[in-house]
Order: C-alpha cells, then structure tokens, then sequence
C-alpha cells in the first residue's frame, strides 16, 4: 500500500508530514515520500491535506482495482473521495462529530 502525491496541488502546509507515523513524507518546499515502499496506509496523512493533493492507491484485494482515494473537507463533513480507472467517482460523506458516536 502506498500514497501519492500530486506535487502541483500540494500548497506546501507540511500537515501531512507532521502526521505521519512512520516519518515518510519530506518537505522540500512541496511535500514528497522518501521512502513510498514503507508506507502501511494509516491514511493519517490523506485525512489532513485540504488540497486533495495526497491520494491513496486501493489494491484488488481492497475492491479498488487502481483505484486512488482522497478525501476533502467542508465543516464539520468529511468526503471520502474514489476515483476509478473507469472515470467514475464514488463519495462518501462521514459527519466528524458523529463519526465516534458508536
């Protein structure tokens, strides 16, 4: 499992660097992975990038089959984004408040 990240939709903020666990992500005016074969998809990093700019590869054992995955904030909602090789977008919306309700 791995991230990508889109270099000219990245602002520069540095969120996702601060968030990853595994000290993956660099800043070099832009964020980049230094070593994108140690990611284990904690997906901390896509959850905090408000650009989109950090997506997430879904594998065929996720039901993504290539699929890449971002997310994008409005309030207090969360979009989960998936976007398919085919060209079709699949959303899912989660309330931050309610989300630990459970």
């Amino acid at each position: 499992m791995s991230i990508m990240i889109d270099s000219e939709k990245c602002i520069g903020c540095g969120r996702c660097a601060e968030v990853c666990p595994g000290n993956l992500i660099a800043m070099d005016g832009k964020a980049y992975m230094k070593y994108p074969k140690d990611c284990w998809g904690c997906t901390s990093c896509i959850k905090e990038c408000s650009a989109g700019a950090v997506k997430f590869f879904l594998g065929a054992d996720m039901g993504g089959m290539g699929s890449l995955v971002h997310t994008r904030q409005q309030g207090d909602i969360l979009t989960w984004v998936m976007e398919c090789p085919d060209g079709s977008v699949k959303e899912i919306h989660i309330n931050r408040k309610e989300s630990n309700r459970y």
